[in-house]
């Protein structure tokens, strides 16, 4: 019942500083769960804290832009103070990379993250405060929310909130709490994963003859005083030791216990793979790992993971920053062009079908590139590889070739 206990109270906030006492010795594999070395922070699993970095990484190194209608399409307003907020500097504790990588860690591990925009002067934003979650009181039915240090109540469309999986629509829940028995499954797996290397060698003092004529109680004793000298000597790291009189040590190798636990916690950790929707790939779990599952896996993050967390994003950003009057000739969009900085392959071919397709020209793309623009590079070009067959018979009846030209 012990172990069942721990686990209950993994989250809980402990007022006592003291560690429990183990009277079993820790050579029969006693040992106290989530001790100092683990504790119950989710964030000391490996994946949980690599998926939640790695989110929080990927949408933070995205530039967010403020755009405005210009004729028919939308164009970046560098000149508006929001873009100096967005991409630049938040406020003046944090860059805009820590900021944003704050607000996604925020919304993860406690399921809401609360911006509050500061007006300077001629009433333009001077900065946007994040707050902690655990200083926030929100208050559902008033639709207010109260900063508990300052003592200071704002109105519902004076805060930019950003939700986690909501049950109601107006509070956001940790991906944690529902995946609270996969991590403490997992953090029992990694204290017990400690106390097995912190055991160390483990196995049997015997008779070496293996007759038990002439062993009785004393025989017995002095068999369980070699076992404890030898554990204390292979846990001061000795590797060589020798053994008294006829007794003999039998090293214990891996038993099917132990073969079902590894098995145990790869399956914990394609299971938190599945509460944060990152591919175990992105985890360095390379096990069924190839290049068309990783091509695959790039392709599923940007289009299920990502994207529906940077529209939430924009959206809660334009109707709380931007005037209903102006709704339709503004709004912020992420770079989703950054998330190729690093695959050039992919870059160039995006960029070349780009230009073959009319979309871009080429001096448009070496302007994103930061290189000077090139004489011909404004022409739209299109790819004409591919003709009509009757444009192709026209052609040949001006030619007066009078032929298909079709073999």
């Amino acid at each position: 019942m012990g172990i069942f206990k721990a686990i209950g109270n993994i989250f809980k906030r402990s007022t006592q500083n003291g560690q429990r006492e183990d009277s079993s010795l820790p050579r029969l594999g006693a040992s106290t769960i989530f001790t100092t070395a683990t504790g119950g922070n989710p964030l000391n699993i490996s994946t949980v804290y690599h998926c939640v970095d790695f989110l929080s990484s990927k949408i933070a190194a995205l530039p967010i832009q403020y755009m405005r209608l210009k004729g028919d399409i939308y164009v970046e307003d560098k000149e508006h103070p929001l873009h100096y907020l967005l991409q630049v500097q938040p406020n003046p504790a944090m860059s805009a990379f820590d900021f944003w990588k704050m607000v996604v860690q925020y919304v993860l591990l406690r399921g809401n993250a609360y911006i509050v925009p500061v007006y300077g002067g001629e009433l333009f934003y001077s900065s946007l405060a994040l707050l902690d979650p655990d200083n926030v009181t929100h208050n559902t039915e008033n639709d207010t929310y109260t900063i508990i240090t300052s003592n200071l109540t704002l109105n519902e469309d004076e805060v930019i909130h950003i939700k986690n999986f909501s049950l109601d629509g107006k509070r956001g829940l940790s991906t944690l709490t529902y995946a609270r028995l996969t991590s403490d499954i997992a953090l029992v797996s990694d204290k017990e994963s400690l106390n097995r290397m912190e055991v160390g060698v483990r196995g049997i003092v015997s008779n070496a003859s293996g007759d038990v004529r002439g062993f009785g109680a004393y025989q017995d004793k002095e068999l369980k005083k070699t076992a404890i000298d030898l554990d204390a000597r292979f846990r001061g790291g000795e590797r060589i030791v020798s053994l008294p009189g006829q007794t003999q040590f039998s090293p214990i190798a891996l038993t099917s216990a132990d073969m079902q636990f590894l098995e145990t916690k790869k399956f914990n950790l394609r299971d938190i793979c599945r509460f944060f929707s990152v591919s175990p790939i992105f985890v360095y779990d390379d096990s069924s790992n190839n290049y068309k599952t990783a091509e695959l896996a790039n392709v599923e993050l940007m289009s299920d993971t990502l994207y529906p967390f940077l529209r939430k994003i924009e959206l809660e950003l334009h109707r709380k920053l931007v005037p209903r009057s102006l709704s339709c000739k503004r709004q912020f969009k992420f770079n989703l062009l950054d998330l190729l900085a690093c695959d050039l392959d992919s870059k160039v071919k995006y960029q070349t079908s780009t230009i073959a397709a009319g979309l871009a020209t080429v001096n448009e793309w070496r302007k994103k590139e930061n290189k000077p623009a090139v004489e011909g590079g404004d022409t739209v070009l299109v790819s004409a590889n591919l003709k009509s067959l009757q444009n192709l018979i026209n052609e040949n009846k001006q030619n007066g070739e009078g032929q298909t030209g079709i073999n």
